[in-house]
């Protein structure tokens, strides 16, 4: 499976693919479900590759590594999840 933040580059930067409302679910450890987010909201910082920011429905800035993606929509349609080898104890 491609990794996540490959697929999000993917839909970044391939118009064709892009197409359409994408959203991603991450862990917050504050929270006890996914916290999605669409990728259109996602803000990345040149040279850094393993996070990008959110922004809080209060306005504040969070870094969410990528690692803590665990799946990913396309119209509303499930088309990525974390392998479950991959997810750690506690996520």
């Amino acid at each position: 499976m491609i990794p996540v933040h490959e697929l999000l580059a993917r839909i970044r930067w391939d118009p064709a693919f892009g197409r359409g409302r994408w959203e991603i679910g991450y862990v917050d450890h504050a929270r006890p479900d996914l916290v999605r987010v669409p990728v259109g909201e996602m803000r990345t910082e040149p040279g850094v590759t393993f996070a990008f920011d959110v922004i809080d429905e209060v306005g504040a800035a969070h870094s969410i590594p990528y690692h803590r993606v665990r799946e990913v929509w396309q119209d509303g349609k499930h088309v990525w999840s974390r392998p479950a080898s991959a997810v750690h104890k506690g996520h």
